[in-house]
């Protein structure tokens, strides 16, 4: 599955923060800092995580999937709980002891995979979809944070429990993040799912990090461009393709690329399709179509 370069997609944009935003990084050991503060790069300045990002985006989509074809861990795993994954630790051994040629084994367990980890990625598969990390747009950031008060509630009470008042740092609405993505050898149905995900964060309906039901953590997607290329079984593209590149800068389009945009609707499509055929037949979900 990786051993041929196949097709690329390169994605850039810009994430805003509508509301404030909290990603952790644990508890502060700091005597006068904040109790929980955010992620930060070695500057000081507020990152998001490539893995929160590509995180919030799978579940959203695995939530629509289970919707779709059922709770059958071979369709959708559960990546939190290994008795739920398609592929066990187990049933991996077995494998590895059934099929001792390394291209049958790679077959079967790509034939035993479920859905979003083809994309996704799983422990026993590589994967297809990369996230940077979100760097702030230096124009955006001030240099500063806010600093909001938490307290636990006695469930008796019903008021602040002795000793558990804190304090945690968000990032303020308004700060932009650059965004960077790119997804390697996909299927046509891989790359609808892809932005049926991406529309979600254009649309501000995957929230990030916690104090989501605070109202913190609402963000939105700007997709500026994407770059497409396909050079599956076309050597001549693919060597075309190598010499723009050594002579390109990052972020040029190159004669080579497609504009990703234009095949959204062909992408799409070709997920719903897909889903349709593996409907499981005892599921009472129906699909409609427009006359």
């Amino acid at each position: 599955m990786f051993d041929t370069f196949k097709n690329r997609l390169e994605i850039t944009g810009t994430l805003t923060t509508i509301t404030a935003l909290r990603i952790s990084a644990g508890r502060s050991s700091e005597p006068i800092a904040s109790d929980l503060p955010v992620i930060k790069d070695a500057l000081g300045q507020p990152l998001i995580p490539g893995s929160s990002f590509k995180g919030a985006m799978r579940s959203r989509l695995e939530s629509f999937l289970r919707g779709i074809l059922g709770n059958d861990r071979k369709l959708v795993a559960n990546p939190a709980v290994e008795d739920e994954w398609s592929i066990t630790s187990q049933e991996m051994n077995k494998l590895k002891e059934q099929y001792k040629n390394d291209l049958e084994l790679t077959t079967v367990i790509i034939q035993k995979t479920d859905l979003p980890s083809l994309l996704f990625g799983s422990p026993w598969i590589a994967s297809k979809f990369q996230v940077r990390d979100l760097s702030v747009v230096p124009d955006t950031w001030f240099g500063q944070y806010q600093e909001r008060d938490g307290v636990a509630i006695d469930r008796d009470t019903e008021t602040a429990a002795d000793g558990k008042l804190y304090d945690f740092q968000v990032v303020p609405a308004g700060t932009q993040f650059e965004f960077r993505a790119v997804v390697e050898n996909a299927e046509n149905w891989e790359l609808g799912l892809l932005m049926i995900g991406l529309h979600q964060f254009e649309t501000e309906q995957i929230p990030l990090g916690g104090g989501r039901s605070r109202g913190l953590g609402v963000v939105k997607l700007e997709i500026d461009k994407m770059y497409w290329l396909d050079v599956n079984k076309k050597p001549e593209k693919l060597l075309t393709y190598l010499q723009e590149l050594v002579n390109s800068n990052l972020g040029d389009k190159l004669p080579s690329y497609e504009d990703g945009k234009e095949s959204k609707q062909k992408w799409t499509q070709s997920l719903i399709t897909y889903l349709t055929e593996n409907i499981p037949k005892n599921s009472t979900t129906t699909t409609h179509t427009q006359s």
